[in-house]
């Protein structure tokens, strides 16, 4: 006999912002705009939004205690099961609102990691996102101990008077360091994998952009790789690479990324650095930005932002303005097109302005084809670095106080690397 399972009741979400000093009403909609994508992203049905005018958060409740007593009044008639926060809550705050309200409490920052919980498929991101989970459960423990089981392993296996909860923190601590150890090897496999397209010599371009920008779409649009592509928050969490050959030839390693987001926790930035290195060491950025969005700008910011948390700020990039066929007004697009310099529209879905972006994504990498041979003074520390984060360094050698370097550059550093380069048909190096 078959058994049926019922199928699971959608959680029915309030979601809970406050308007403090220095945010004002229009940017706190926006925030609480997201939060209901992300809430639906999350599966959750959003019956009510609530917001509070306060200085700023109260150390007990977040919001003010009289207000809180309201918010849970309202619960029998809307048939609440679970109560989202905007920003991230202290375990204090919300220990104090899960005994209040009794309804399940959560912040921002957990209904991010319960999303990308849901859509990790492979190892490498089940790994990254337990251990993101973990490190925000760490200092919430005697909130949530309850959760996690209740076997101490044997006689032997607690010191004199440790507690129950104390068992748990130290179960959770082993588990993160055994997670860093699995993920320092993904990371050192991931090594050898550039080690081995840098062999090669091709130019590796990561895609990045805020999430649901159409960046999975493009890839498939112009490499064929048969990504999910789907009109939701965090649609891809896992990094694909795929080859791509444009009309001159030229070879070009394409490397879908996760999408960023505002107010992304910095834990799952820190988790996930085995993936975003990928954009670390890639040559080129491609930054996909959704052009029919109200809040475009706002989304660039955020992604430079974490562009810049995880050391790749300063990198060629080519800006590809996405979703022009979800854009009425066409002078707003160009408007953006002169605002930015070389960037590109065009519509992933459709295929209009690829036409446009073929050559302009050759023009890019144009100057990865040229490698120049440096001999730069160790004691210019910053400038290696900047090579190193923003180039393409092929050979690497020490003699004496320099540092002999062939590398491929970006026409921003070029004129920094001048007074170092070494001419071709010179034989022997120059002395500085």
């Amino acid at each position: 006999m078959i058994e049926i399972k019922p199928q699971r009741s959608q959680e029915r979400a309030l979601l809970i912002g406050l308007e403090k000093d220095g945010i004002s009403k229009w940017d706190l909609r926006d925030s609480l705009d997201e939060l209901r994508e992300l809430a639906n992203s999350a599966g959750a049905h959003v019956v009510d939004t609530v917001t509070q005018k306060l200085q700023k958060p109260t150390a007990p409740f977040y919001i003010g205690k009289g207000k809180a007593e309201l918010i849970k009044e309202s619960f029998q008639g809307q048939q609440v099961t679970s109560v989202i926060f905007d920003n991230e809550l202290s375990p204090a705050q919300g220990r104090n609102l899960e005994n209040l309200f009794s309804r399940k409490v959560l912040d921002r920052t957990q209904l991010i990691l319960d999303i990308f919980a849901q859509r990790a498929r492979s190892r490498e991101g089940r790994l990254q996102i337990e251990l993101a989970q973990l490190q925000y459960l760490l200092p919430r423990l005697t909130r949530m101990w309850t959760h996690l089981s209740r076997q101490t392993g044997g006689i032997g296996t607690r010191g004199p008077g440790e507690t129950q909860l104390e068992v748990d923190r130290r179960r959770v601590q082993e588990r993160i360091a055994r997670l860093e150890r699995d993920l320092e090897e993904v990371r050192k496999h991931r090594a050898v994998q550039r080690r081995g397209r840098k062999r090669h010599q091709w130019p590796v371009a990561a895609v990045v952009g805020y999430t649901n920008a159409g960046k999975s779409t493009l890839m498939n649009l112009l490499t064929g790789a048969g990504l999910v592509a789907e009109d939701r928050l965090f649609a891809t969490l896992d990094p694909t690479t795929r080859s791509l050959t444009l009309p001159n030839k030229q070879r070009v390693l394409l490397t879908d990324t996760v999408g960023f987001l505002r107010k992304l926790p910095h834990t799952l930035i820190e988790s996930f650095k085995a993936t975003l290195e990928e954009v670390v060491e890639a040559d080129l950025l491609i930054h996909v930005v959704d052009l029919s969005h109200p809040r475009l700008d706002e989304h660039m910011t955020a992604v430079d932002a974490v562009i810049k948390e995880i050391g790749a700020y300063g990198k060629q990039t080519l800006v590809i303005f996405n979703k022009i066929d979800a854009v009425t007004d066409r002078g707003m697009v160009q408007a953006h097109l002169e605002k930015f310099p070389g960037s590109v529209a065009i519509s992933a879905r459709t295929g209009e302005g690829v036409d446009e972006l073929i050559p302009a994504l050759q023009n890019t990498l144009s100057t990865w084809r040229l490698r120049c041979r440096y001999r730069v003074p160790q004691s210019e520390s910053a400038l290696l670095a900047e090579v190193h984060r923003v180039g393409h360094v092929l050979e690497l050698r020490y003699e004496g106080e320099f540092v002999e370097l062939v590398a491929h550059v970006p026409p921003q550093l070029e004129q920094k690397l001048a007074p170092y380069l070494v001419p071709a048909t010179n034989s022997t190096p120059p002395t500085a």
